[in-house]
C-alpha cells in the first residue's frame, strides 16, 4: 500500500503513462528528484524508511543529497558546515517502473522527477561520477563567511587589534579579508584571516 503524501492530499497522483509503456529493465540508472528546498535530507530519510517498509531495495538502490564541506565563520569560531551542491534536489538511483516511480513521487517533500515531457530523464554515470568527485575533492574546505563587503568591522587579533575599518575586499578561498584601516591620516589596506575581525 503506497502511503498518501500530506503534501499532495486531495491530489489524485496518477501514473504517467510513459512510465507504464517502459519497457521492464533490469538496470539501474540515476535519476533527479526535485524536493522541497530545505526538505533534501528529510525527503533522503523518509524514502529510505519508505524503501526498507515496502521491501523496494531491488528496485531503489542509492539516494545521493550532493554537499560539500565549508568551513563557516560564526560568532568567531570556525565551523565545518556541509553545504548542499544543488539545493532542492537529490539523486536516486533506482529501476523505474509505476512502483518505484509511485514510492518516491509520493515521499512527503518531492515535487516531481526532473525530465522531457513528464517523463523522468536518467542521469549518466560520469555525471554522477563527476559530481561525487567535486564532493570530496581538496583537502581544505571552502572558506564561507557571512561577511559582506564595505561592512564596518573591528579588528580582534593582531598587531592592529581594536582597530575599526572597513571590508574592502573577500577571499573566501583563502579565508581573508582586506580591511581599510585608518592610519597616518589615511585609509591603508591590512590583510586579516577572518577570524581576525569582528563585525559592529
Amino acid at each position: 500500500i503506497i502511503s498518501e503524501n500530506p503534501e499532495t492530499a486531495g491530489e489524485d497522483i496518477k501514473i504517467p503513462e510513459e512510465i507504464t509503456d517502459m519497457p521492464q529493465t533490469p538496470g539501474a540508472r540515476w535519476y533527479v528528484v526535485h524536493t522541497y528546498s530545505g526538505h533534501e535530507n528529510k525527503v533522503s530519510a523518509a524514502l529510505k524508511q519508505r524503501i526498507e517498509s515496502e521491501h523496494l531495495e531491488n528496485k531503489i538502490l542509492e539516494i545521493l543529497v550532493p554537499t560539500q564541506e565549508k568551513i563557516e565563520i560564526r560568532s568567531g569560531k570556525k565551523e565545518t558546515v556541509k553545504e548542499k551542491i544543488f539545493p532542492g534536489y537529490i539523486l536516486v538511483k533506482m529501476v523505474l517502473d509505476d512502483i518505484s516511480w509511485l514510492a518516491v513521487r509520493t515521499t512527503q517533500g518531492v515535487t516531481s522527477f526532473i525530465g522531457m515531457s513528464n517523463k523522468p530523464t536518467p542521469i549518466s554515470e560520469a555525471e554522477v561520477a563527476s559530481i561525487v568527485k567535486f564532493m570530496t575533492q581538496g583537502a581544505q574546505p571552502t572558506f564561507k563567511t557571512t561577511f559582506g563587503e564595505n561592512d564596518t568591522v573591528k579588528i580582534v587579533d593582531g598587531p592592529f587589534k581594536d582597530l575599526e575599518g572597513k571590508i574592502s575586499e573577500i577571499d573566501e578561498e583563502r579565508g581573508k579579508v582586506k580591511v581599510l584601516v585608518s592610519m597616518f591620516g589615511r585609509e591603508t589596506p591590512v590583510e586579516l584571516d577572518f577570524l581576525q575581525v569582528k563585525r559592529i
